[in-house]
Order: structure tokens, then sequence, then C-alpha cells
């Protein structure tokens, strides 16, 4: 039986990542990084196609969840509790944080009786590439070594182990203040073996370096936990050696529960990119911001004409996408996909996204250097004969191309910030033309893209429907908060996207444009844009409100305080790949610019001047 989505844990090493569920097993692993085929499947499929089960084995409690779990501290070390009628039982897992760029992979278990006896189960059987390939299981020594083309996994414990079958099995009993441990290390099958690691000594290495990571926090206001397990799960996401942020590292769990609406979310969108530095740079992180700007430069340097959405987390552009039919899927639901067709898509917001990344690393004084106002003024030179052109917009869909209003307005912050930037004395360009396209493209927006008679701005010229990338309008600065045109923006989704318990869907997936993404099914509430909305709330002085909103979208995250991609309504879950970071930046940069709200709001500079319309969620 498939665990629910928020029933997973997250582990990593700054290289990858492994999702634990409560009932002790490590069903999804990618070796050696995020992006490599994973070897342990079992969160697509079930347990054939990779897992590594360990925890209580008498017959009540084999493969019941943890009675209590949480994280060591603020950490990523995991600490799951079975109490169970022959005694206390504690698992601690996780993976040594990488210390230079030729890092080996390790997950680390530590299994200790805290009381009575206990009899314990492990069942360790990695499948290669996506669950296909059964490893062949050899001894070197006192370390058993599963083997399967280049790739090598090493066990190295002194539970007593037999292999059958293609599974490492153990079983043993544990008395009280008895502890065993478990290290399972990659290593590419061709290279030396790793060297033995001490298990202890590597847990009290990952606790310190958590704690001295966390220590850089600047954030200090009422929702600290919130925003440090958040930080935590973003920096976890962040591939070391290029400081590239990865939006999950998990592909194709549902936006619906038995739907196809499933991809592949183990790259770096260029869209995150600006929300991802504001969050970091305001919560005290500019090394982390500074290495986000320099793989951004990196990824998108080249002929602007080519720019993608996304990339790999090394910057590599070949993302093709394929499916695997020898898995089920999370939940039945399919096809799994690999790779990301969406890469090669024409979404002209991310020129936006690009400038708007590089204004904000500007402002906060990031040395992003000349090459980064060569590469801005380019972006600019290919956006003004390609600005009115129908495009895949921010939700890269599969359907026809439209003239997506959200696409436009981030078109118009392309061309702002440049203006800026050239104003400011940092770069050339056709200023006094610009500034026309500026215009142009400000009257455009307002003449097509927005419906009078409802008060509000529209999906894309000519459509009747809404879309929730519309609430970006006022906080990228197209127009102001108070515009009534804004106001009447942000209260038809409020009205018409949100879901029973006030969340906000992307865009209608059934009515008018239900084909708008070409796709069949439905999906979940977008988390990020829930945020989004409290954010505009806060700006047109509904803070309460936005409180009530940011504080209901806090209460939907898991017993360790993570977030997927969007929460399913009907079925009370979240859906989507996990963790997102996409809804995790969301609330980062909520919860600080709340801050700034509350003070604004104490100063006597802020009031409610706007009313609750009667019907809002």
């Amino acid at each position: 039986m498939s665990h629910r989505i928020e029933d997973y844990a997250l582990i990593g090493d700054l290289h990858t990542a492994a999702l634990i569920s409560k009932a002790g097993s490590l069903d999804w692993a990618c070796f050696p990084r995020f992006d490599s085929a994973s070897a342990f499947t079992a969160l697509l499929g079930d347990e054939g196609h990779g897992s590594w089960q360990l925890g209580p084995a008498d017959d009540y409690n084999a493969g019941a969840p943890a009675t209590h779990r949480r994280y060591v501290g603020d950490s990523l070390a995991l600490e799951s509790t079975w109490t169970t009628a022959h005694g206390t039982l504690r698992i601690t897992d996780f993976m040594p944080p990488a210390e230079h760029d030729q890092h080996t992979p390790q997950v680390v278990r530590i299994v200790e009786a805290v009381s009575g006896r206990v009899t314990v189960r492990s069942r360790l059987r990695p499948r290669f590439d996506y669950g296909l390939v059964r490893p062949r299981i050899t001894k070197v020594g006192d370390r058993q070594v599963l083997v399967a083309g280049p790739d090598a996994l090493w066990l190295d414990t002194p539970a007593p182990t037999l292999a059958h079958d293609g599974v490492l099995c153990s079983d043993f009993v544990l008395s009280e203040g008895d502890l065993v441990t478990y290290t399972l290390t990659y290593k590419d099958s061709h290279h030396a073996p790793p060297p033995v690691i001490d298990p202890g000594a590597a847990l009290a290495r990952t606790l310190a370096f958590w704690q001295q990571w966390v220590e850089q926090c600047t954030y200090q206001g009422e929702y600290r936990e919130a925003v440090v397990r958040s930080l935590i799960t973003l920096k976890a996401l962040t591939y070391a050696p290029t400081g590239g942020i990865v939006a999950a590292p998990t592909t194709s769990l549902p936006e619906a529960i038995g739907g196809a609406r499933n991809w592949d979310y183990r790259y770096c969108w260029l869209r995150d990119a600006a929300i991802t530095l504001s969050s970091l740079l305001r919560t005290g992180y500019r090394e982390e911001a500074r290495d986000w700007a320099a793989w951004l430069l990196r990824a998108v340097a080249g002929d602007p004409s080519t720019l993608q959405i996304m990339y790999g987390i090394a910057g590599g552009r070949r993302l093709a996408e394929f499916e695997l039919p020898h898995l089920p899927g999370y939940i039945d639901s399919r096809p799994v996909r690999i790779g990301n067709g969406a890469a090669h898509q024409l979404q002209l917001d991310v020129y936006g996204e690009v400038a708007e990344t590089l204004h904000r690393a500007r402002r906060a004084g990031l040395a992003v250097g000349d090459t980064a106002a060569d590469l801005q003024v380019a972006l600019v030179h290919w956006l003004e004969s390609h600005w009115d052109q129908p495009d895949e917009g921010i939700w890269e869909v599969r359907g026809p191309r439209r003239h997506f209003v959200h696409s436009k307005v981030m078109a118009w912050v392309a061309v702002d910030r440049t203006i800026k930037l050239i104003e400011s004395g940092d770069a050339d360009g056709p200023l006094e033309r610009w500034r026309e396209l500026r215009d142009d493209i400000h009257h455009d927006v307002c003449e097509k893209g927005y419906d009078k008679e409802r008060n509000t701005f529209t999906q894309s010229y000519g459509s009747k429907e809404l879309d929730a990338s519309l609430l970006l309008i006022p906080q990228m600065g197209f127009l102001p908060p108070d515009d009534k045109r804004v106001i009447g923006t942000i209260e038809a989704i409020q009205r018409e996207l949100s879901t029973e318990d006030g969340f906000v869907l992307r865009y209608p997936t059934s009515g008018e444009d239900a084909g708008v993404d070409g796709l069949a099914g439905d999906e979940g509430a977008f988390l990020a844009c829930s945020f989004w909305l409290a954010d505009d709330l806060a700006m047109i002085g509904r803070v309460i409100e936005a409180r009530k909103l940011f504080e209901k979208l806090l209460a939907l995250r898991n017993d360790l305080g993570l977030l997927a991609e969007e929460w399913d309504s009907k079925l009370q879950r979240q859906v989507g790949n996990f963790p997102q970071a996409f809804s995790h930046l969301a609330l980062v940069d909520f919860a600080v610019a709340l801050e700034g709200e509350a003070t604004a709001v104490a100063a006597g500079s802020v009031r409610q001047t706007v009313p609750a319309p009667q019907d809002a969620p």
C-alpha cells in the first residue's frame, strides 16, 4: 500500500536526497545526484522497484508507522520512534552533507533500543535504473557489495546480514541501550572501495553542519520555526558543486491521484530565481544567493534566442522527456516521466524573471559583474521583436500557444528593469526606444488583457478565464496595489479560483478554457499561488485576512514541516512533487514580508482601507 505523500521525510547531503516513510521504508533515492537514475523507486511502484525497510519486526508492529518522528533540532537528521508492546525503538536517519566536490553519497541509519527488548528487521533491496536492474550481491571482508553495471552500493553494519533473492536481510533483537548502525555508500563500481566511516562521528558532524548553517539566519519573527524548516529544505535541494537548486527531488508524483499530470522536477527553473534570491537575501544567506546568481548566469549564457525556462543542476540544456512504462506510478498515476519536454517551450515570462533576479542581486550589493549587464541588455534586444508573440506561459501548457497576460507583464518587467539598469549608468542601450517599448507593452496588456465589465485581468487575451499568475501584477510593480484593477483581479481570483477551503487553483481545468493546458483531468490547489494571494491581501491592506490565510497554509505542512506542490481539497492530502522548493520559497518570502507589514501597521503607515468582500472564503 502506498504511503501518503506527506508521510515522507526528506534527508539529503547537498548532492542528492532520499525519502523515508513513517513506516521506516526508504522508498526514493537517486545516486550520485538529484537527476541520476533512482536506486530506490518504491515511491513510484512497490518494494520490488527498490526499497529499504527498517523497523520493528514483530507481527503487530511490522510495517507500522512510527509513533513519533522529528528532525533532531534544526537539522536534516530524522529521528523516528516506535513504541511497541515489547519496548521502544528509535532510528536516526541522515546523509552526511557534502564537504567537497568529489562527494560520496551515504545513507546512515542508527538503530537503538530505548527500552525493553525489540526485534528489528531490515530488508535492503536496491534496484538500479529506476527499479529495472537487480544488483549482484557479493561479500568483501565484512562488507556487503551490491553491483550492477556502473553502480555499486557498499553496506557496512555489524548486524547479521544474509543475501536472499537479491535482498539483504537482517533480523535481530536489541535490548535497552543496544545500538546497531547501517551505512550504505554509493560508489562507481569501477572505483576503489569507499572508506568505512564512524556513524556516530558522522552524525555529530551532520548536526554541527546544520546548526552552524541555521545560525546564519537573520529572521527572528513569529514564524521562525516554519521559516527555518523551509530554509533547511531549500538548502537540502541545493546541488553544492554548482549552487543550482532543484524544484523538487522527485519525479512524477501526481497533481491529482490517478491522473496523468506527472512531471520530473529534478531540475532548476529560472522562474524560481527571483523569489529564491529574495528569500535567501532577506534571511541572511548571501553566500547561497551569490552561488544561485552565479549558477543562473552560467546557465543562461549564450544566445538570448536559446534561453530555456529550466536547466539541469549543472546548467545542462538537454532534458529530453520520456516515459517509463515498467513503473505503475504513485497509486497508479501514469505515466512516470523522466526529463521535461517543457524545457524548450517559448515562455516569455522567463526574460522578466532573469531581469528581476539580476535587479534584486544588484540592489542587495551582490557583484554580478558587467557580463550580467550585457546579458540583460541582449535579452531585451531579443525580446523587443518577440514580446508580442503567443507562448506556452508560466504553467508550461501542452496546448496551443496563447497571448498569456502574465507573459506580457513579465516582458514589461524585463524592459523596465533594464531601463533602470541603463539609467543607473551600469549599461548602455536605446533608452528612449525602450521607454516607448515599456509603455507599449503596458498599454497592450491593459487594453487586451483586462475585462472592464468584470474589473479583472484575464488569463490571456480574449479569454474570460482567470489565472493565479495575475496575482503577481502588483508584486512586480506593473500596477500599484491600490489600483482598482488590481483589487478587482485579487477579489475575482479569490472568488472564482478558490477551493472550498480557501486555497487557490492555478487556472480552471473545466469550463470555457478547460483545454488551455492540453491535458485531461484536474489538479489540486497550487500552494505557491495561495501564498501569493496572502501576499496580495497584505499589500492592499487586508493584513488580518492575509495572516489567516497564511496560517491555514502552514497547517497543511506535514508533521515535519514539509510541503508538496499542491493540496487536494477533496481528499485533504498533499499532491505533486515533494518537497517542493517553490512552496517553501513562497512561505519564506511571505513570512518575511509580513514582518514588514506588521511593522508598518504598528507605525500607522498601513491601514485596512480595503474591506473584504462578504463572500470571500
